[in-house]
């Protein structure tokens, strides 16, 4: 049996895959197939997923007022940003994963993003519907991998 609590760094931590379970049964959520999502609900999530990592470090890089943390966090969240962050990583992603960004960079959205140009607007929905579909397959590390390279390539850390 999977342990619930684990050591990471000398400090315990909860399993991020136990969590997930207990949140779906705390909420009533049964299992899904992610495949079946369409790719803007996956780049609906996916945007939030993204948002937190970015927000997270942000914060634990520098204790300030909370329109300087806005200011420095829109930085990376824009989809301008997000563009230059897929094409950096875009050559480690797997066939599969290829094919997630593309579904959602192609799909059909009735909105764009403020002073985005179109293209850019694009391929930030792909990636967002790449991060939402990492996140409903809990497939965390490698949510952090890709963002973690992306932002290394921009030199934004």
């Amino acid at each position: 049996m999977e342990k619930s609590i684990e050591m990471q760094d000398g400090q315990i931590a909860e399993n991020p895959i136990r969590f997930h379970e207990k949140f779906r049964a705390l909420f009533g959520l049964g299992q899904v197939d992610v495949r079946q999502y369409s790719p803007l609900t996956l780049a609906y999530l996916g945007d939030a997923v993204y948002e937190v990592i970015i927000r997270s470090i942000v914060v634990e890089r520098s204790n300030a007022p909370v329109n300087k943390l806005h200011k420095r966090s829109s930085t990376l969240v824009k989809a301008s940003a997000q563009a230059r962050l897929i094409k950096a990583i875009e050559a480690r992603l797997t066939e599969e994963e290829v094919s997630v960004y593309k579904r959602g960079r192609n799909a059909k959205s009735y909105t764009m993003a403020k002073n985005a140009t179109m293209t850019d607007y694009r391929m930030a929905t792909g990636f967002e519907a790449l991060m939402g579909y990492l996140y409903l397959k809990q497939e965390y590390e490698r949510i952090m991998e890709l963002v973690h390279l992306g932002l290394e390539a921009m030199k934004a850390i």
